[in-house]
C-alpha cells in the first residue's frame, strides 16, 4: 500500500481538526458567500482545495529544498498575497448595491479567486512543509503519499469552507439589494481582506 493504514487513520482526525480552524480560506468563503451567494462560495471552496493540491504536489516535488536554498521565494509569495488581498479589499469597498436580477459572481471567477487566495498564502506552504511530512514514510514513494494526504485535506477543506460559505450565502444574497446593508457588507468584506493582508505582511517565519 502507498500509505500505512494506521498512519492514515491518525492523519484523518488531525487533518479534520486543522480544516475546522478558522483561517484565510474560511474567511474568504464567508465573505464571498455573503456577497455572491452559495454557488460562488462553493466554487471558491473548490478553488481553495485545488490550490491545496498544488501546494502538496510542489512540496512532494521538493519545494522544501527550494525554499531552504532560496528563502526569498517565500517572501515573494507573501507579498504577492498581500497585494492580491488588498486588491480584493478595494474591490469590496467599490461595489454598490446588487440589483435584484444581478447574477452572482460567476463560478469560474470564484474558483480562480479562491485558488489564488490559497496559492498566495505562504502560511499554507509552511503548514504543508511542517505538518504533512510527519506522516510520510521515507521507505515508500514520497510524492504519492503527499498527494493522498493532500487530497484528504482538500476534501475536508472543501466541505467545511463550502458549508460556511453556503450558510453565509443563504443570509447575505437576500439582503444584498439593500444599499445600507451593501455598504456595511462591503466595509466588512474589505476589513476581512485587509486584516488578512496585514496578517501576511507581518507574518514571522518560525
Amino acid at each position: 500500500m502507498i500509505v500505512d493504514p494506521l498512519t492514515l487513520l491518525a492523519f484523518i482526525p488531525a487533518g479534520l481538526a486543522l480544516n475546522l480552524t478558522p483561517g484565510a480560506d474560511m474567511m474568504f468563503c464567508l465573505g464571498l458567500g455573503l456577497r455572491s451567494g452559495p454557488r460562488s462560495a462553493l466554487a471558491a471552496s473548490a478553488g481553495i482545495s485545488a490550490g491545496g493540491i498544488v501546494h502538496v504536489t510542489l512540496a512532494g516535488l521538493g519545494l522544501a529544498a527550494a525554499i531552504a536554498a532560496l528563502p526569498v521565494l517565500l517572501d515573494i509569495i507573501r507579498w504577492l498575497g498581500v497585494g492580491y488581498l488588498l486588491w480584493l479589499a478595494w474591490g469590496a469597498l467599490r461595489m454598490g448595491p446588487m440589483r435584484p436580477d444581478a447574477p452572482a459572481l460567476g463560478v469560474a471567477r470564484a474558483f480562480r479567486e479562491g485558488m489564488l487566495v490559497n496559492l498566495l498564502n505562504p502560511k499554507v506552504i509552511l503548514f504543508v512543509l511542517a505538518f504533512v511530512p510527519q506522516f510520510i514514510d521515507p521507505a515508500r514513494a514520497i510524492l504519492p503519499q503527499f498527494l493522498i494526504f493532500g487530497l484528504i485535506l482538500a476534501v475536508g477543506g472543501f466541505v467545511i469552507n463550502g458549508a460556511v460559505g453556503v450558510f453565509a450565502g443563504g443570509l447575505g444574497r437576500g439582503l444584498a439589494t439593500s444599499p445600507r446593508f451593501t455598504r456595511g457588507l462591503g466595509l466588512a468584506s474589505a476589513t476581512i481582506f485587509a486584516a488578512l493582508a496585514a496578517r501576511l505582511a507581518f507574518m514571522q517565519r518560525s
